[in-house]
């Protein structure tokens, strides 16, 4: 008897839904794109006038030149173990905050409702605006930025660890309290095994997400070699600056394919066994041992203020209670506007340059593999250039407002959109794409009728999860001139109105979380 296997096909719901939801999910994207153009005075052509200008600014920074070499990779080295020490941190409070934050192991509904809010909260808030109150708290220095890195990189790491939680086997648990053992040894025996994979993958991948955050901590004082780029761009020294920039891009790829490395390294089992397995897991956690310690020791830190920071950050947190709206009023409503503004024209321009990138830089359908390598050449460099240092020298070729902070989100938006756009095309099943070459279809045809059909659901996922993180970073932007609600918040900052500060906070704080829950909401329903 043969066994034919019928291929997968999603429910008709899906299907249906899909077909009325993308086209209305395209009409108000041009609608809202349109409208936010207008709002912030982006005319098409700025980008492109934008990019003649930054070449006319990157030839003023020709050749480039690294001054005072020793101090350079001493901060480089600097921004390195903040990154660490902050992952390592983070990864150590999110470990019990994910148990209390999973529904199959929190203690109580109410314990979850909190530990999932202080989850949100850390990923809500953008590490940037953690590491400006921090400073303001502890002063100038490398704490501050490890702090913010910290807190921030809960918000990723806790929520992944508790949606890894949530999806092991409950076989296991139930056979250890079958035998009469307590809540501790059946989550260290049973629950720890299972998601202990999803866990290095989720840690790995921050490390390298925090090494780009670290890098322009310095704009605000909180350590780091951005701290030397801010002194070169006020100094107006550009060769200067462009070399610092090529030190970060330097650091930055080498990490991601450290990265890259290290998750397959841990993560793919070896050929030689489970035992090869076992030295290499034992090897990285002795590497991951010593750098923390080293963190401690070459960036100067005491360990008791781990604990210390507490009550000093309190009493500037406490001093943003109760936030003032009235101060800035009809100003603050504008600004925050013009935040969103930033994030949906970026997303919308991003899209636009992404998707050929992404579809050129996937190996199933690449037309040749110098195309290929050429596509995840580009991807990779803009991926390492923080979005904030773009908007450093958009500002610095086109002048303060909100069209720099567009510019800069949207270049930055095709590293990260290209990338998942390739993904997910490499993802795609290949009897389509088999079937139209059968017929004598080429390229072209191939992609528009067997890859774009497939990759559209995800394509527009990930959109909404960049309009989410676009409209994120535009909150911060501020702090370089580069438009937004950002400028206001760090000025209010500078002048001691907490007050005032605290209501900017809020409202960032409503505008972000709102956009997250509507992409989450609309991802859900191409599922």
């Amino acid at each position: 008897m043969t066994l034919t296997l019928e291929p997968k096909t999603e429910p008709p719901q899906t299907q249906a839904r899909r077909r009325w939801l993308l086209p209305s999910l395209g009409a108000i994207a041009v609608v809202l794109t349109i409208l936010s153009a207008g709002y912030i005075d982006f005319a098409p052509a700025a980008l492109v006038d934008g990019l003649d200008d930054v070449q006319r600014l990157l030839a003023r920074m020709l050749p480039p030149r690294v001054d005072d070499t020793g101090r350079i990779v001493s901060l480089a080295f600097d921004t390195l173990l903040m990154a660490v020490l902050g992952t390592v941190l983070a990864a150590i409070a999110s470990v019990p905050l994910a148990f209390l934050a999973a529904r199959n192991t929190t203690p109580h509904p109410a314990v979850y409702a909190v530990a999932r809010a202080v989850i949100t909260f850390c990923r809500a808030m953008p590490d940037l605006l953690f590491a400006v109150l921090f400073v303001r708290a502890l002063g100038i220095g490398v704490l501050p930025g490890i702090l913010a890195l910290a807190l921030h990189s809960i918000g990723m790491l806790g929520k992944l660890f508790a949606d890894a939680i949530e999806e092991t086997d409950n076989g296991p648990r139930e056979a250890l309290r079958a035998t009469g053992a307590g809540y501790l040894r059946e989550m260290i025996n049973a629950v720890v095994p299972q998601v202990v994979p999803a866990w290095i993958g989720a840690f790995v991948y921050r490390i390298d997400i925090n090494l780009r955050m670290s890098v322009v901590l310095g704009f605000v004082g909180a350590g780091g070699i951005g701290f030397a780029l801010q002194d070169a761009l006020r100094g107006l020294i550009y060769p200067r600056a462009l070399g610092i920039v090529l030190v970060i891009l330097a650091i930055i790829a080498a990490m991601e394919l450290a990265a890259i490395v290290i998750r397959r390294m841990l993560l793919v089992p070896s050929k030689a066994g489970p035992r090869r397995d076992r030295a290499k897991k034992v090897s990285a956690s002795a590497v991951l041992i010593v750098s923390t310690i080293a963190s401690f020791v070459v960036l100067d830190i005491d360990p008791r203020s781990l604990l210390t920071w507490i009550g000093p950050s309190i009493d500037v947190f406490g001093r943003m209670v109760p936030p003032d709206f009235s101060s800035l009023g009809v100003e603050l409503v504008d600004a925050a506007v013009q935040t969103v503004a930033i994030g949906i024209v970026a997303t919308a321009i991003g899209i636009v340059l992404s998707i050929p990138v992404g579809i050129l830089a996937a190996r199933n359908v690449t037309p040749h593999p110098v195309i290929y390598w050429a596509a995840r050449s580009w991807i990779l460099l803009v991926r390492a250039v923080p979005e904030l240092i773009l908007a450093v020298v958009f500002v610095a070729a086109l002048g303060l407002g909100p069209v720099a902070g567009t510019c800069a989100l949207a270049i930055g938006s095709v590293g990260f959109l290209g990338k998942l756009v390739a993904d997910a095309v490499e993802e795609i099943d290949p009897g389509p794409l088999e079937a139209v070459s059968s017929v004598g279809g080429g390229w072209w045809n191939t992609i528009v009728n067997a890859v774009i059909p497939q990759a559209v659901p995800s394509m527009v996922g990930s959109s909404l999860y960049l309009l989410d993180v676009n409209i994120r970073t535009s909150t911060i932007l501020g702090i370089v001139g580069a438009g937004g609600i950002g400028f206001l918040l760090f000025e209010s900052i500078r002048t001691l109105n907490f007050d005032v500060a605290g209501a900017i906070v809020l409202v960032i704080f409503v505008v972000v979380y709102t956009v997250e829950r509507i992409s989450g909401w609309i991802r859900s329903l191409l599922v």
